[in-house]
């Protein structure tokens, strides 16, 4: 009789085993940074623009895959079945298909590793003297004057850039210092042309720059005289060495990186002469619109001022004055006006009075006056006229002369 087992086994799902596959590969650090040389066979670039391959030699293969973002720095490079590449990655497993394979994050042809190993020393080196260092970096003047080229007389470099250069600000002025930038004379000739730059020149920036090229090709680039020349120059330094994904460690001792010798002529212009003519077109139009609105501000204060000083006038205050004095003159017509007419309607009334007072009047309503003309003493009574006393009767009209000749 077979005895039960008191512990049973667990069953494992084949998704859940090969996670557990997967976790064992990826926890292993040595396979999460590895460097891995074959023969590339079955290359595939499908529309994605991922890359897909099989790594061999003589004894295994391996399944790699390369991400589209890190494929894009294989442009340039000839990749097909048959050539010898070294590749660094890390291990995965592919769940679908159970098949573990390399994810590549760089790619480069087979006998360039001690190259890269060396490039790796010398910008550790370069880095911990602070070469590399972020603050250092000094700005790219917005408007330059003077441009100084580094680069082969004779490369198309040389020809891209002076296009740009030229159709972006035809007014700066570029000075070329012709260099080797290939070969073991390049490093010494291109330190050379930076010091006569800095030295006889003076430039504003210095575009450091070739095309593109193999490690070896853009070696000069890396040499540590080179470096340390492109960190100590006295104008800030562009360089745009080979292609996009060509880095050199001129690079990074630069004041700015540029993908091409092309992009580098454009950062050394960040204002055209497009930019100039807008900007000075825009300045014009403000400096219309400030002198307008001066003009319109000084105009209304002139205004102000105007009003303020004909209320202050002398010739105001006259006119007030006037004004004032015609209205006196028409109230003291009015008030003489009324007073004679007072006056005339009193003297009115006195020649009333005096007229039914005047004897004149009594007379000519049939009386008379009798008085004696030796003496004018009026008669009063019949006993001041005796008989043949002479009288004189005075009438409303004239006088008569008589003589008494009875009194009774």
């Amino acid at each position: 009789m077979n005895q039960m087992p008191l512990f049973e086994t667990p069953r494992l799902t084949v998704t859940e085993f090969t996670r557990r596959v997967r976790r064992l590969l990826e926890g292993d650090k040595a396979l999460q940074d590895a460097w891995v040389q074959g023969e590339i066979s079955n290359f595939s670039r499908p529309a994605s623009g991922h890359l897909y391959f099989t790594l061999k030699d003589a004894g295994a293969s391996l399944r790699c895959v390369m991400w589209k973002g890190d494929a894009l720095r294989t442009r340039g490079m000839p990749l097909t079945d048959g050539i010898s590449v070294e590749a660094h990655g890390k291990i995965g497993l592919y769940e679908p298909s159970g098949q573990y394979q390399l994810i590549v994050d760089i790619l480069r042809p087979a006998g360039e590793g001690a190259l890269y190993a060396e490039f790796m020393r010398l910008k550790a080196v370069l880095q911990s003297e602070g070469l590399f260092d972020p603050a250092r970096k000094r700005p790219i003047p917005q408007f330059p004057h003077k441009i100084g080229i580094v680069t082969s007389a004779t490369g198309a470099a040389l020809r891209d850039m002076l296009n740009v250069l030229r159709r972006r600000l035809p007014l700066v002025e570029v000075m070329l210092a012709p260099s080797l930038v290939q070969g073991e004379e390049a490093p010494s000739a291109l330190v050379a042309a930076l010091q006569k730059l800095n030295t006889l020149y003076q430039p504003d920036v210095i575009l450091l720059a070739r095309g593109g090229g193999s490690i070896e090709d853009l070696w000069a680039f890396n040499d540590e005289r080179v470096v340390r020349a492109v960190a100590g120059s006295a104008a800030p330094v562009i360089t745009g060495v080979g292609h996009e994904t060509d880095f050199t460690l001129v690079d990074f001792a630069s004041d700015l990186r540029a993908p091409t010798p092309t992009a580098a002529a454009e950062l050394a212009t960040p204002i055209t002469l497009d930019d100039l003519a807008y900007s000075l077109q825009s300045r014009l139009a403000r400096l219309d619109e400030i002198i307008a609105r001066q003009i319109a501000e000084r105009r209304q204060g002139l205004t102000a001022l105007d009003a303020a000083l004909k209320y202050y006038s002398p010739a105001r205050r006259l006119m007030t004055e006037q004004q004032r004095l015609d209205d006196l003159t028409r109230r003291m017509t009015r008030g003489l006006e009324a007073r004679f007419a007072l006056e005339s309607a009193h003297l009115a009334g006195w020649r009333d009075r005096l007229e039914s007072l005047n004897p004149l009047a009594v007379l000519r309503r049939g009386y008379a006056v009798v008085s004696r003309p030796e003496d004018g003493k009026v008669i009063l009574t019949a006993q001041d006229a005796p008989a043949g006393s002479n009288l004189r009767i005075r009438l409303a009209e004239g006088s008569l002369d008589v003589n008494v000749i009875r009194n009774s």
